[in-house]
């Protein structure tokens, strides 16, 4: 499961057509790579990646939009994603993840409930980040999951089969 901004641009003239930063408020895009939520050639070109990285992905149209295109990418069209991962966890939520979480075991979450397991979650990779960074983390996992905006994530906003269209 990553969480990224990433801009498309066609290859022929360089010319914009998607930016994840002016999409869904700027928030970057939680997906799971592999499972179709993205096409092929992004799925391909970020395997691997990890918190912090750019990646810029050149995608062939076969891996792309196809020969139909999709608007406003034109029929057989060879694109380029700039990518930046912002965080990669270990895939769909699960209970379980939640009860890590919970550790007054209130079912709900707290922001600095969430904020310990994704530091810890880092720090066991060897990956050490400022507090900005967690904070960002922290403004997106909120914005997508605190629906009733009450500060918490009650185990029923943390559903595990909820996900973002992109």
């Amino acid at each position: 499961m990553v969480n990224a901004h990433y801009d498309g641009f066609l290859a022929k003239d360089g010319s914009q057509f998607y930016c994840s930063r002016s999409d869904k408020a700027g928030h970057p895009q939680w997906f799971v790579l592999g499972v179709g939520q993205i096409i092929k050639g992004l799925d391909l070109g970020m395997t691997e990646m990890c918190a912090g990285e750019k990646r810029k992905i050149t995608v062939p149209p076969a891996l792309a939009f196809g020969e139909k295109g999709k608007d406003p990418v034109p029929p057989n069209a060879t694109v380029i994603f700039e990518v930046e991962v912002y965080a990669v966890s270990r895939g769909p939520r699960s209970m379980e993840a939640f009860g890590e979480m919970d550790r007054d075991k209130d079912k709900s979450l707290t922001k600095e409930e969430v904020k310990e397991y994704v530091k810890m979650q880092y720090e066991r990779d060897g990956k050490k980040n400022d507090e900005p960074f967690y904070e960002k983390i922290m403004t997106d996992i909120f914005y997508k999951n605190d629906k009733d905006k009450d500060g918490l994530i009650s185990a029923k906003e943390y559903n595990i089969y909820q996900h973002d269209e992109l």
